[in-house]
């Protein structure tokens, strides 16, 4: 009886996945190249001549914001570098003609930069 049920029974195919692996891979390039794109973003605006100048008057080691940035997590780079691009806009808007605000998101990113590492 217990042979029978088991010739019966129809055999079990393969599981077959809702997404190929060409799907796959294809989200795994498109995340690794956003987040390559976002650590793109905040080192160039680092490497900024008034980035520079600022955080040179507040003491703010440079070398530091740029390795911070270089060990960040993808999570934690998409959030800096979206406010880096408010920057990079307000500063490319002509922003740059109001100091204490240009120097306020300067320092803010660049204090954020840090306090997210040593946080860690």
């Amino acid at each position: 009886m217990v042979f029978s049920s088991l010739i019966a029974a129809p055999r079990v195919s393969a599981q077959v996945h809702v997404a190929d692996q060409r799907a796959l891979d294809a989200a795994v390039r498109q995340h690794v190249s956003a987040v390559d794109q976002d650590r793109e973003t905040v080192r160039l605006f680092l490497q900024r001549g008034d980035v520079k100048a600022i955080a040179g008057k507040y003491g703010i080691d440079m070398r530091r914001a740029e390795t911070a940035v270089a060990t960040m997590d993808a999570t934690e780079l998409a959030s800096v570098a979206a406010q880096t691009r408010q920057a990079n806009q307000a500063l490319a808007g002509g922003a740059s003609t109001v100091t204490i605000s240009t120097t306020t998101i300067i320092i803010g990113l660049l204090v954020l930069i840090l306090l997210i590492v040593l946080l860690r």
